[in-house]
């Protein structure tokens, strides 16, 4: 089996996901569906950062 490969990078990915997240909340009323909204939002805001500090020049293994 063989697996499907995205398109863009997950940085690439993160952003615009937490973005359209936010958009949807916005135009939910307040309640359990609304707050995952912000949830998922929230978490994709984090793995973002979380990918950037883990691919910073910092962090790479010394050659």
């Amino acid at each position: 089996m063989s697996r499907i490969q995205p398109k863009a990078p997950l940085q690439d990915r993160l952003m615009p996901e937490a973005m359209r997240l936010k958009e949807e909340a916005n135009e939910l009323p307040p309640g359990p569906l609304r707050d995952a909204r912000i949830r998922k939002a929230r978490q994709a805001v984090t793995a973002s950062h979380v990918n950037e500090w883990l691919s910073s020049p910092g962090l790479q293994a010394p050659q």
